[in-house]
């Protein structure tokens, strides 16, 4: 692993960001720091962007050591991916996660962030477990999962916790399809090269449209 646990590349007019914190996966500061550094790079050299995880892992979610911290050290971690998810969902590009195995909590807020999300076959979990485990969910989960869900599932995801399947997640609306484990890099990549013959500017000015009431909701729980 190197010393960051996020690697950028470009490929062509695509931009490769590669999670692995060689453990979980976990968004500690380092990491989200790593991964706004990585959007840093993309904005100035690609016309979509892939963002993959670690195989088995795409994100546990937030680091539990700062979370179990306190109030105000959860509170201001999550404020700080909340950031995070709203750069992914504003991106000026295209973004693609290549969901790489588990998903849970806020990486799997990550997956409704992004623009197309596919994922793997196997035994992996996929969602929103906050209730369960004591935590309410806060607004920018909430929001992105009316966004993104399919209403039939809201409920279940946010209040109910039902953590899922791949299959299940695309069901659900977290990802849109599932492939084999060994054809993901290539699949993403193909995706991202797809979506990045779209018009860029054209395509960011959609959606801020699409989105933007969405973004000013979460951006006022930021501020209450």
């Amino acid at each position: 692993m190197s010393d960051t646990p996020v690697d950028y590349k470009a490929v062509g007019n695509v931009g490769i960001a590669r999670f692995d914190d060689g453990k979980v996966n976990a968004l500690s500061y380092r990491a989200l720091d790593a991964l706004n550094s990585a959007l840093d790079q993309a904005e100035r050299d690609a016309e979509a962007l892939v963002l993959v995880g670690r195989p088995g892992k795409f994100s546990a979610g937030f680091d539990l050591s700062v979370m179990r911290q306190g109030v105000q050290a959860a509170t201001d971690m999550v404020k700080v991916g909340a950031e995070l998810a709203l750069r992914l969902y504003a991106f000026p590009c295209p973004v693609v996660a290549a969901c790489s195995g588990h998903a849970i909590a806020m990486g799997s807020l990550l997956l409704l962030a992004c623009d197309s999300r596919i994922g793997i076959t196997g035994d992996f979990k996929i969602g929103l477990n906050e209730v369960s485990i004591g935590m309410p969910l806060p607004v920018v989960g909430i929001e992105l999962a009316r966004d993104r869900l399919s209403p039939r599932h809201v409920t279940r995801a946010v209040l109910e916790a039902e953590i899922y399947s791949p299959e299940g997640a695309v069901e659900a609306g977290f990802l849109d399809r599932v492939i084999a484990p060994d054809a993901l890099d290539a699949e993403a990549l193909s995706e991202a090269q797809r979506l990045a013959g779209l018009d860029t500017p054209a395509h960011h000015a959609t959606k801020k449209r699409m989105r933007q009431a969405t973004i000013d909701r979460i951006r006022q729980s930021l501020t209450e």
